[in-house]
């Protein structure tokens, strides 16, 4: 029925031969729980080397509900979910994670919101399963981001939600080739409800995130959302000038007065270089990382090559039938 709503949910990947398999069948029975729309489930797969591609292709030949972008190398965290964003025809879109520390058995709560008006349904991580140290550390981060940040922001929040089409055609507007999506939903504006949620713990596989990528996730929350480090490096010249020329001026006075007794040693000398030098070096480096966001941007580079597509010269459809299946709201375990 072509009158019938429909929605896009989208999973990135990168070498989850462990969880896509149960991550397409947690969402096909809520979606067909719901009972009254079309829908489609994208996965992109970036680059996996193990047998992710493999088994999405043998869901997408069973299903043609789902569709599945194989990039043609590891485009990055950043890049290659913004990507698959874009490709989503349905009325609102979700972003799922393909952990599964994204409940799929929360899409009926968003859903219901949507329907109610909200153009954003942000779901809000209020405590979480995984370790306590790195749950502990993000939320200073999130919470330091909002201090310093512009607009006010989503603590918390990794993304998951629902968006309208309305969302998702300014998000497509921004055009920025290296994008933070968490900043972009902050930024937009619209009526959004916050969902609080329990992230469960990672039961299979391990995280393809390490320092870097976390490292990189929060620098470019930084630079796109604050001036502040910028104005701090500046600041931080202008006192430690000042406090260098009261240093001075304090040496040559207690050198005037005890002329014959005063010797001022090497160490003071060797501090003091030591000292302006890390000044510098953090302020190239905080300086640096808003250049080097310029740079991603200037270079408008695609978000990713595309190897092949699988389905999507099918339209979005409901969801299909497994045997096995119980009908109705039971489906949703």
């Amino acid at each position: 029925n072509n009158q019938m709503k429909s929605l896009s949910i989208v999973t990135p990947c990168y070498n989850e031969e462990m969880n896509v398999r149960e991550v397409y069948d947690r969402v096909r029975k809520v979606i067909a729980g719901l009972g009254k729309y079309r829908y489609e489930h994208i996965f992109i797969d970036n680059c996996s080397t193990d047998r992710t591609l493999e088994l999405l292709k043998e869901i997408a030949a069973a299903d043609t509900n789902v569709k599945v972008i194989a990039n043609a190398r590891n485009f990055g965290h950043i890049r290659s979910p913004i990507h698959a964003f874009h490709q989503a025809q349905g009325d609102a879109v979700m972003g799922l994670v393909a952990d599964l520390q994204d409940p799929p058995e929360l899409i009926p709560e968003l859903v219901h919101w949507w329907e109610q008006g909200y153009k954003m349904v942000v779901c809000i991580k209020k405590s979480s399963k995984e370790n306590r140290l790195m749950f502990w550390m993000r939320t200073r981060y999130y919470q330091l981001v909002n201090r310093i940040s512009n607009i006010e922001t989503f603590e918390n929040f990794t993304g998951f939600g629902l968006y309208d089409r309305q969302v998702c055609d300014i998000i497509r507007s921004f055009k920025d080739p290296y994008p933070y999506f968490r900043g972009m939903i902050a930024e937009i504006g619209l009526p959004y409800k916050e969902i609080a949620f329990t992230q469960p713990r990672r039961e299979r596989g391990i995280t393809k995130n390490n320092w870097y990528t976390l490292y990189d996730m929060a620098m470019l929350g930084i630079t796109n959302l604050s001036k502040v480090p910028l104005r701090l490096a500046t600041f931080t010249g202008m006192v430690t000038g000042g406090l260098s020329i009261m240093v001075a001026v304090f040496y040559l006075v207690y050198k005037l007065v005890f002329w014959n007794r005063f010797e001022v040693g090497i160490a003071p000398l060797v501090i003091g270089i030591f000292l302006f030098a890390s000044v510098q070096l953090v302020c190239l480096g905080i300086i640096g990382e808003y250049i080097g966001s310029i740079f991603s941007f200037v270079q408008n580079r695609p978000l990713v090559i595309e190897r092949e597509r699988v389905n999507f010269e099918h339209g979005l459809g409901e969801p299909k039938k497994m045997s096995g299946d119980a009908c109705g709201p039971r489906s949703l375990g």
